[in-house]
């Protein structure tokens, strides 16, 4: 099956060829933008893409800034652990690469947070060098047409795929046919109505010539989420500052400011001034559900109260511009909102919706 030819001229004519790491596309810009491309909406990406390179333009400036200023500007693109592993990959290319990307494929995958596939893409988009990927995009193209049936994620169809993407990858001209195939993906050959009468390589398509392009690729049998509960803190002090918690580097929200999940204790709640429970909402995780219960607490008496040093007082304009998960930082702007001009709290309705 010939797919190069079709579906280069296609991607010519209609593919994308404006996103700003196509612009200049130096291995760094490239590296940058598939880790924030993982699992996340171009869309959405652009403005954090461009935001990150503005303040961190080299490998340099990435490895020698504090993990916190990473962390900042990755608040709200989710899945945290990929600026975590940032920020270690460009430190450790500045101590073992004399801080130049490498441009071997074993080099690049031993770096944190990158697998074969990004690897591939990266070497692919910025070197031209024939590199198979199999990201999302590139399975579910290749699934349908090879009319490929079993869950995508599972080894043997993984393995079967990873044939499939190495037999399609031309020796030459690889940067264009990697990028193609995945805006192909991203664009035409969508995962809920693939838009066949569209798409260059519908006569090449097993799936389409069966029609059961809808059908694939088989679904993995989703468990229900299990729900877990927790109170966020929102603790105030007469200094009119909010009290933070830096959460442990690794699991959820690793390496993040949040409130404190903990209910009021009975040695706290005797210096409440002021109490209010907000309404409860709910997060969701790509494996359970979390559902925020918000106690806004204000005290005269523990304006020194730090437990320990994962804790600090913050005004509220210095907590908005940290490194804030996404319930946290919707709390914060709720919180600066019903300041009064001599810093008391209203204790009014809060406005967060529930999302059960």
């Amino acid at each position: 099956m010939k797919i190069n030819k079709p579906l280069l001229a296609w991607f010519h004519q209609h593919g994308r060829h404006n996103l700003p790491w196509q612009q200049n596309p130096t291995l760094y810009r490239v590296w940058i933008s598939e880790i924030m491309l993982q699992q996340t909406q171009v869309t959405t990406v652009i403005p954090y893409y461009k935001n990150f390179i503005q303040h961190f333009p080299t490998i340099a400036t990435l490895a020698a800034a504090p993990v916190d200023d990473v962390l900042q500007l990755w608040s709200g693109l989710g899945y945290y652990a990929r600026a975590r592993n940032l920020h270690r990959a460009a430190q450790s290319i500045a101590s073992q690469h004399d801080g130049l990307f490498p441009t071997n494929l074993a080099d690049v995958v031993a770096l944190p947070g990158i697998g074969r596939s990004t690897a591939g893409a990266i070497l692919s988009l910025a070197l031209n060098q024939p590199h198979p990927i199999l990201d999302g995009n590139v399975k579910r193209v290749l699934t349908r047409l090879h009319a490929i049936e079993g869950w995508p994620g599972k080894k043997s169809i993984e393995t079967q795929l990873w044939v499939f993407a190495a037999q399609h990858t031309p020796k030459k001209n690889a940067k264009h046919y990697t990028q193609a195939i995945m805006d192909l993906g991203a664009t035409i050959c969508t995962r809920k109505i693939p838009h066949c009468k569209l798409c260059p390589l519908s006569q090449l398509c097993i799936a389409h010539q069966q029609q059961i392009q809808e059908q694939l690729p088989t679904p993995k049998t989703r468990k229900k989420r299990p729900i877990r509960n927790t109170t966020f803190l929102m603790l105030c002090n007469s200094n009119h500052q909010i009290l933070m918690e830096k959460r442990a580097p690794t699991g959820i929200w690793g390496g993040l400011w949040c409130f404190p999940e903990t209910a009021l204790s009975p040695s706290l709640s005797k210096n409440i001034t002021k109490k209010e429970i907000w309404p409860g909402f709910r997060h969701t995780f790509t494996h359970f559900h979390l559902d925020i219960t918000p106690i806004l607490a204000t005290t005269k008496n523990y304006d020194n109260y730090v437990a320990e040093d994962e804790y600090a007082w913050y005004n509220i304009e210095t907590a908005i511009n940290l490194g804030l998960a996404a319930p946290t930082k919707k709390l914060l702007i709720q919180l600066q909102s019903k300041l009064t001009k001599n810093g008391e709290f209203y204790v009014t309705q809060c406005t967060l919706r529930k999302t059960r």
